[in-house]
């Protein structure tokens, strides 16, 4: 009569073992999805930011020749 509750208490035991380990790795998924949603937007706006520096070296390249180009028409 004891053995049957100390296999009923072990089984028990693992049932709520593999429960908590269930819920654990479900959390650890939330949290992981939950961070490379975060990363995406990261990467996300990184990419603009980099678009709009070029962009305005581009713009400040082509502003700066034109004013050398003046100068040297202006010297001769």
């Amino acid at each position: 009569m004891a053995q049957g509750k100390y296999e009923m208490a072990f089984i028990l035991k693992a049932i709520a073992g593999i429960t908590a380990l269930m819920l654990l790795v479900i959390t650890l998924l939330g949290s992981i999805i939950t961070l490379g949603g975060f990363l995406l937007a990261a990467i996300k706006v990184l990419i603009v930011v980099i678009f709009l520096a070029v962009l305005i070296m581009i713009v400040f390249s082509i502003l700066r020749d034109r004013s050398r180009r003046r100068h040297e028409a202006h010297d001769l």
